[in-house]
């Protein structure tokens, strides 16, 4: 038998505290709608890669492309989940953080990034981490005020 763990709890290194655990208590539901969501984003990403390679030391069009759609669609679904409709909790979580989440991805914009500095295309990488993070942020900005002006049409009876 193993000992008992000392109260002052400094040996409870790889435990997790109450205090990290605490906010996951009661969130099973939305638990499991990130996690399919995030399952299905990744998959979808996955198929735009083997549908645009990027050639070794070329832009990275499909990890930018990926980027920035994600990103006008996480602008669409927050607003209309928070503002345009009264959608169940669990959309949100499901579409913005699982699926869009695991849509987008910065880990793969950061290797692209590495990639093309190190087959000495300095300038391309450079052009790529500034172009995707100008585009992502006015793609998410665009998708926000589209989503709203759709809105805004749908709630006078007209068209967008």
């Amino acid at each position: 038998m193993g000992r008992p763990l000392p109260p002052s709890g400094e040996d409870r290194v790889f435990a997790p505290s109450d205090r990290i655990l605490a906010p996951l208590r009661g969130q099973g539901r939305a638990f499991v709608a990130v996690a399919v969501g995030g399952a299905i984003g990744a998959l979808a990403r996955w198929a735009v890669g083997l549908g645009l390679p990027t050639p070794t030391g070329t832009f990275p069009w499909a990890t930018f492309w990926i980027n920035v759609l994600g990103c006008f669609l996480i602008g669409v679904v927050v607003v209309t989940v928070t503002e345009l409709t009264d959608a169940h909790p669990l959309v949100r979580p499901f579409l913005a953080t699982g699926i869009l989440g695991g849509f987008t991805t910065f880990s793969t914009y950061a290797v692209d990034a590495q990639h093309l500095v190190a087959t000495g295309r300095i300038g391309t990488a450079f052009a790529y981490l500034a172009a995707t993070l100008v585009a992502a942020v006015v793609a998410a900005w665009l998708g926000l005020a589209a989503a709203r002006l759709a809105g805004r049409a749908l709630h006078r009876g007209g068209t967008p």
